[in-house]
């Protein structure tokens, strides 16, 4: 417990926290929707459901998203459409950090 007098200090690791969540690209917001798309570097969404064009990461999530929204539909793997198949490797990945300032 502090003094009256006495000012309350910030930890390093406290302020080595608020310098990573300031920088890493969390992938939220504008600059975030290019990565989730997966259409240009081929990012979070993988696969992409042909009835309502609704993106997701792997198998398993399609297959939960095509069981609640396309209930009356049986679920074919091979109509998928997969997104990284034309994703150009030689740009940056989604996931890498975001921001280089230090």
């Amino acid at each position: 417990m502090t003094g009256k007098a006495k000012p309350k200090k910030h930890t390093a690791k406290e302020i080595a926290s608020k310098v990573d969540a300031a920088t890493t690209n969390r992938g939220g917001g504008k600059a975030g929707l290019a990565d989730r798309s997966g259409l240009d570097k081929g990012g979070h969404a993988k696969l992409e459901c042909p009835l309502c064009k609704t993106t997701a990461p792997d198998m398993k999530s399609m297959q939960i998203h095509h069981e609640a929204r396309h209930p009356k539909i049986p679920f074919d793997e091979s109509s998928l459409g997969n997104l990284h198949a034309g994703a150009d490797t030689s740009k940056p990945k989604p996931w890498v950090r975001g921001s280089h300032k230090k």
